[in-house]
């Protein structure tokens, strides 16, 4: 069996990244660290070398970076989350490596030389195996996994960007963010098209509240009405999330939508329409009016939780 040498892109909260690479016996872990953290925390998780790159780029740059970083360091695996900017720029680094990208991964082994790499497939609905004899990249929500602790001493090093020709970054601007990363939420009220009127949902605001939930989305909310921020955006081209309670108000449940929420604890579906797909991939359904039962439901837990 070849030693493998891994490299975990992202930032200080996407450690758990290092949990799948892990599945590697004896492998040396790398990370890519984006943005601000402490470094050597990394070091609790086995990881010997830290690459900090605290200035934010375009997807080409980080592409040209990356490459040059792998070809020098000759990673086997790169693991990075799943999201727009990594699913555009490491599909570039991917290309000028001749090496495949694995997206939605869930298990990773190794046999003898080869790779074996479970992801799920078809929206959600199959599980597919890849086998990969050479480098790969994969990706795969961090919170899937949970790394072990195995406490190493872990050098740094600033990683400069490098500058592409022609392409000049002029400024950039983050996203405003809650406190809590959809990702990371273990309570989620999810809304869709069932709202007439964006001032309607405050209804699901509300509710959300009272559980201590985040606010996520199906993606016509986000990407066509825009009446929330795509950090909402629960979906196969949005986030994955799994947190311990998932309830979606006034969705569907079309496959896209359930590609990201699928490995949900529990699944609480509300809407009118009795032959909404989602009833069939959901734990509890009720089928009303939202405009009736979400204020309903809020004011009963209102009422319980005074108890």
């Amino acid at each position: 069996m070849v030693m493998a040498r891994a490299l975990v892109i992202g930032s200080i909260n996407d450690v758990g990244l290092v949990g799948l690479v892990q599945k590697i016996e004896g492998v040396e872990i790398h990370y890519l660290l984006l943005g601000t953290g402490d470094a050597s925390q990394l070091g609790k998780y086995g990881v010997t070398k830290a690459y900090v790159m605290g200035t934010q780029v375009d997807e080409t740059s980080f592409a040209e970076t990356l490459v040059g970083l792998i070809n020098a360091n000759n990673y086997s695996i790169i693991a990075t989350p799943v999201s727009k900017f990594f699913k555009t720029a490491v599909a570039v680094a991917a290309q000028k490596l001749s090496a495949p990208l694995i997206v939605d991964v869930i298990d990773l082994k190794q046999s003898g030389n080869i790779f074996e790499i479970t992801y799920n497939g078809i929206g959600n609905r199959a599980q597919v195996t890849a086998k990969v004899t050479d480098k790969v990249f994969l990706m795969a929500p961090p919170t899937r996994f949970k790394p072990v602790e195995k406490t190493t001493a872990v050098s740094t090093e600033t990683l400069q960007p490098k500058v592409v020709p022609g392409i000049k970054v002029v400024s950039t601007e983050e996203k405003p963010k809650g406190k809590v990363r959809i990702e990371d939420a273990e309570l989620i009220v999810s809304v869709g098209r069932g709202f007439k009127k964006q001032e309607d949902l405050k209804l699901a605001f509300e509710l959300a509240e009272v559980l201590g939930a985040e606010i996520g989305c199906s993606r016509p909310i986000a990407a066509d009405l825009k009446w929330l921020s795509e950090d909402h955006w629960v979906g196969l081209s949005g986030h994955k999330v799994r947190p311990k309670l998932y309830m979606a108000i006034g969705i569907s449940g079309q496959p896209q939508h359930l590609a990201g929420m699928m490995e949900s604890k529990t699944v609480v579906v509300i809407n009118s329409d009795p032959n909404a797909p989602f009833f069939k991939n959901c734990d509890y359904g009720v089928v009303e009016d939202l405009y009736k039962f979400v204020p309903a439901l809020t004011k009963k837990l209102r009422e319980i939780l005074k108890k």
